[in-house]
């Protein structure tokens, strides 16, 4: 009968477990977003870009800025192409907005350089695009659902076959006595 009792705190203990990984998921997708290189306006920087990474470049700024971006070097000819709508992650206090995203044809070393006109603090820079984040919230989700899930399941069929158990014991010691 004790482990019926240990098969529940198990299943609580899954619970928190998948919360946690679940929080952990989503937090780490959003974080994975931030810009890892950053740059001011009219500054070229060397970018190691991976096409399977399919790198997003990113705008800071306190009010709109109009922009050009460029991009040469590397192992091919790689273009800047706008994304739809707008997108925008928040990192630590810092709102960024995707602007573009990186197609290249080949792994390579590029140079990028973005600049603006307007005279307002603007920071550029490169990171993964929105939609990797996708990743780490579906796995945080199935975290959240399948490990509670498991252990509500172990302590459920560990309280069924205690009940048959003591059924049976108490049919059996009633046909003897």
């Amino acid at each position: 009968m004790w482990w019926v009792g240990g098969a529940w705190i198990v299943a609580v203990l899954c619970g928190v477990l998948g919360v946690v990984l679940f929080v952990n998921g989503v937090a780490g997708g959003v974080s994975d977003l931030a810009p890892t290189k950053t740059f001011a306006s009219g500054e070229s920087v060397t970018v190691a870009v991976d096409p399977a990474d399919k790198p997003a470049v990113y705008v800071s700024a306190d009010t709109p800025v109009n922009y050009t971006c460029q991009i040469a070097g590397g192992g091919g000819k790689a273009k800047l192409a706008k994304t739809s709508g707008s997108q925008t992650v928040t990192v630590n206090g810092v709102v960024w907005e995707q602007i573009l995203v990186v197609n290249a044809p080949a792994k390579g070393d590029y140079q990028l350089t973005c600049s603006n006109e307007e005279s307002a603090t603007v920071k550029y820079g490169v990171g993964k695009p929105l939609s990797s984040a996708a990743g780490g919230v579906v796995g945080g989700v199935v975290a959240l659902l399948a490990i509670p899930g498991a252990g509500i399941l172990l302590a459920i069929i560990a309280t069924i076959v205690v009940l048959v158990r003591r059924s049976s014991a108490r049919k059996r010691l009633a046909a003897a006595g």
